[in-house]
C-alpha cells in the first residue's frame, strides 16, 4: 500500500481501509496527501518526524524522494522506529504540474489565517495535522523537514533554509545536514509563514526548509545526488542517528535584505538565468519599482537567493543575503 499511496494520492482515490500494516509499523491515512506511520517498536533515539514535500506542485524530485522511502519500508529493506507523518501539501497543484493554483500555499501557515480558497484551506488543513500529530507525540523530540526544489539553477545546488525563530538549532542538525551533501545553510531573519516555519515558530521543532536542486518533471530528476539526504530520511526515520560530517563543508549566509514587490510595474536587473546565491556588488541596481524605487546595493556586496518578478503585488520578489561565520 505505501508504495502505491503516492499514484492513488494524485489519482484521487482513496483506499479501504484507511488503516493497516506493513512489516514495521502501522499505517493511518487521515486525509489526502496526509499519511501518518507508527513503528511496532519505538527505537529509544525516536523523534516525531514529519516529511513533507509538494507544498509546490511543480517540485517533483522530493516526491520522488519520499516515495523511494516508503516503497522501502513497504518492501522491509527500511525499517519504521519513529512516528513519522508524511505530507503531500498542494495536490491540485502538484496534478496539474504547476507551483500553485491561485496563490503561494507556502506563505500561509500563520495561525488566524482570515484568507479564503483553495491554498488558505489546505494550509488550515495542514495546520491542524501537524498540531494534532506533535500532540499524540508531546514527549518526543520534534522534527520537521519540508523537501523543495527550486525554480531557478543555485551556486550551491542542494541548500537549507533555517526559520526564524527562537527556538535554537542543534549543533547535531548541521553536522547530519553536512553529511546529506547539502551545501549551504540560509538563516532567516523574520518570521516568514512557510511550512517549516510553522512547526519551529509554534511547536518549537528543529526545522528546515530543504532546496534539493532544480525543478523538473517526474522522472527527470537526478535521484542519485538526493542519495544522501535519503540516508538521512532513512535513519530518522527508523529512530537512529544519521550519519555525520564536518560542518565546515557548508557555506552559510543570512538575509540582510527582503526585496518586495510593491508596484504593478516591478522588474528584476538581471537575467531570468541568474543563479541563486550570485553576487552583486555596491552600486548595481537590482530592481525597478515605481513605488518602492530603484533598489541599488550599497556599501556591501550582497547575494541574491530567490529572485522572481512575477510574484504577487506584496509578495518577496527576492532575499538579498550575505555571508555569515556563525552557525546561529
Amino acid at each position: 500500500m505505501l508504495g502505491q499511496w503516492l499514484d492513488w494520492t494524485l489519482d484521487g482515490e482513496r483506499p479501504s481501509p484507511r488503516i493497516g500494516r506493513f512489516p514495521s509499523g502501522t499505517y493511518h491515512l487521515h486525509g489526502p496527501g496526509i499519511l501518518e506511520l507508527t513503528p511496532n517498536i519505538l527505537r529509544p533515539g525516536a523523534q516525531a518526524c514529519i516529511f513533507s514535500a509538494a507544498i509546490h506542485g511543480n517540485e517533483t524530485a522530493p516526491v520522488e524522494l519520499v516515495g523511494e522511502w516508503l516503497s522501502a519500508l513497504e518492501a522491509s529493506t527500511e525499517q519504521l522506529g519513529a512516528p513519522v507523518l508524511v505530507i503531500l501539501g498542494n495536490i491540485p497543484a502538484l496534478k496539474a504540474q504547476q507551483r500553485f493554483i491561485t496563490t503561494n500555499l507556502n506563505r500561509l501557515f500563520k495561525r488566524g489565517l482570515d484568507e479564503q480558497g483553495r491554498e488558505p484551506d489546505r494550509a488550515r488543513e495542514l495546520m491542524e495535522a501537524v498540531d494534532a500529530f506533535y500532540a499524540r507525540h508531546h514527549a518526543l523530540p520534534k522534527l520537521h523537514y519540508d523537501l523543495h526544489t527550486a525554480i531557478r539553477g543555485s551556486l550551491y545546488t542542494r541548500f537549507v533554509v533555517e526559520p526564524y525563530a527562537e527556538t535554537a538549532t542543534n549543533a547535531q542538525q548541521w553536522a547530519w545536514l553536512a553529511a546529506a551533501d547539502m551545501q549551504a545553510v540560509l538563516h532567516q531573519h523574520q518570521h516568514s509563514w512557510t511550512f517549516s516555519h510553522y512547526s519551529k515558530h509554534y511547536h518549537h521543532a528543529q526545522a528546515f526548509t530543504f532546496e534539493l536542486g532544480r525543478v523538473a518533471p517526474f522522472g527527470e530528476n537526478d535521484m542519485a545526488a538526493l542519495a544522501p539526504m535519503l540516508t538521512l530520511l532513512n535513519k530518522l526515520g527508523a529512530g537512529y542517528e544519521p550519519p555525520q560530517q564536518p560542518v565546515e563543508s557548508m557555506v552559510f549566509f543570512r538575509v540582510k535584505h527582503e526585496l518586495m514587490r510593491q508596484a504593478e510595474n516591478f522588474s528584476l536587473c538581471f537575467a531570468d538565468d541568474v543563479p541563486n546565491f550570485s553576487r552583486f556588488e555596491p552600486g548595481t541596481c537590482l530592481a525597478k519599482d515605481e513605488v518602492a524605487g530603484d533598489f541599488v546595493v550599497e556599501e556591501t556586496p550582497l547575494h541574491v537567493v530567490f529572485p522572481n518578478a512575477q510574484v504577487e503585488i506584496g509578495a518577496r520578489a527576492a532575499l538579498l543575503v550575505v555571508p555569515s561565520h556563525a552557525i546561529a
